[in-house]
């Protein structure tokens, strides 16, 4: 995938984009986004869509649950964080749900990952779980037990890295009980 801003530190005029698209050989995915035709897609492609075009945001949240595959929701909207004082991304598709944290929540936990040669921003998975109880009252608390439980159960983090993110997103009372169940 390409941003036609990409390609003017190139030296490339965007009517070359124009062209391929009339030829086949790029796809137009959206505005100002292009791919090529013969691209494989995964069931990311959302997500690298939204990378691209909000290469400042960070996949969160249901998002970053089926990313990681911590869920059975299917988001119909692509959660994303951005900064507090961030402009809001203004796209027609895919839909976006924006979140926004402060500078210590947006940099801290998050992993890039390469995803149909897109390089996306995704919290990690102890990080989601921490953010899904502090935005419990958006997604749901059943959202958030079965984020802990999963991620629990199949040992997928560490329970200092999650009691870091809990501190951090200042849920740790709030997580404290349910942890303890598991335990």
């Amino acid at each position: 995938m390409i941003r036609a801003r990409d390609l003017a530190p190139l030296g490339i005029a965007r009517v070359t984009l124009t062209r391929a698209v009339r030829q086949g050989q790029l796809q137009r995915l959206g505005r100002g986004l292009y791919g090529l035709s013969s691209r494989q897609t995964s069931e990311h492609t959302t997500l690298t869509e939204v990378a691209r075009r909000v290469p400042k945001g960070v996949i969160c949240l249901l998002s970053a649950l089926r990313f990681h595959d911590l869920t059975t929701q299917a988001p119909h909207e692509v959660w994303i964080a951005i900064g507090g004082k961030a402009a809001m991304p203004r796209l027609g598709y895919p839909p976006l749900r924006i979140v926004r944290f402060s500078a210590t929540a947006l940099s801290d936990g998050v992993e890039e990952h390469l995803v149909d040669g897109v390089l996306i921003r995704v919290t990690g998975i102890a990080k989601t779980v921490a953010d899904c109880f502090k935005y419990r009252n958006k997604i749901g608390l059943d959202v958030a037990l079965e984020a802990l439980r999963e991620s629990w159960r199949e040992k997928r983090m560490a329970n200092e890295e999650l009691w870091h993110y809990a501190r951090l997103c200042r849920v740790a009372n709030v997580m404290r009980p349910y942890l303890e169940s598991l335990e």
